[in-house]
């Protein structure tokens, strides 16, 4: 038997879960609403619609990264792999969003903390897994239980440069987190930048990219709902042309024993 868990959150107008200027706004046209245009479109009458009902119809003012997407190679920096031009969410290989999934459970840490290479190698030990190429590396940030609040922005772990690194000579093209940012939060990054005027600490995970190609899947939910090894995880991406992102509909599959 297979439990299908969805690993998604949903995009929703006004929450604050983003910067002021990137929360997304939807407009619901109602059944009611829309039987002008709908009875325009086919020669009819409001009268003659069932109950003046036409279509629910939505337009939404939203960026390619609200709600849970994936950050494609572009994203990050003009180039990837040291030179060649960086790859728009519609360019990223299909086979990159399938493969088995695996779950680190960072939940524990302190919000800012960003891992090391040794905390993720520690962390994979305690699975008794080795990471494969193909596995889709999925972090329990801590952000998750912050979600739909202003605090979600400054909530949850982060990865280091390092570990991103790391991650990717595993022969992992994809990975993900429940927070914001696959980074640590950006204004704990900015004050470290403020500590040390260290301009190499700005966005580093994601700058990355810039070296060794991958993708990430920024907001993801329900991480705790599934195993750390054993289902199979499916992230295709909406295909929007020479886009930095795709909204992302992330589905875990899980096999279980019938009872």
């Amino acid at each position: 038997m297979k439990r299908f868990v969805d690993l998604s959150t949903s995009i929703e107008s006004g929450l604050p879960v983003d910067p002021p200027a990137q929360i997304p706004a939807i407009n619901y046209i109602s059944h009611k609403a829309s039987a002008e245009l709908f009875a325009n479109v086919f020669g009819c009458t409001q009268e003659e619609l069932p109950e003046g009902n036409g279509w629910a119809v939505e337009f939404a003012n939203i960026s390619t990264h609200a709600g849970t997407h994936m950050d494609a190679p572009y994203h990050f920096y003009p180039t990837m792999n040291g030179g060649e031009p960086a790859w728009t969410i519609d360019e990223v290989p299909l086979d990159w969003f399938m493969g088995p999934g695996v779950v680190l459970d960072c939940a524990d840490l302190p919000d800012g903390y960003k891992l090391t290479v040794a905390d993720v190698q520690e962390r994979l030990a305690k699975l008794d897994h080795t990471l494969q190429p193909g596995d889709i590396l999925l972090l329990r940030s801590g952000a998750a239980s912050r979600w739909g609040s202003e605090a979600y922005l400054l909530a949850g772990c982060g990865v280091s440069k390092e570990a991103t690194r790391w991650i990717i000579d595993q022969g992992v093209h994809v990975m993900g987190t429940d927070g914001w940012s696959w980074d640590i939060p950006l204004p704990v990054e900015a004050e470290e930048f403020k500590r040390t005027h260290d301009t190499s600490v700005l966005w580093e995970a994601h700058r990355v990219g810039r070296e060794k190609a991958y993708c990430h899947i920024e907001k993801l939910g329900n991480l705790d709902q599934i195993p750390a090894v054993g289902a199979t995880v499916c992230c295709f991406p909406v295909k929007i042309h020479r886009a930095s992102a795709g909204w992302t509909r992330v589905v875990a599959i899980v096999d279980e024993e019938e009872r």
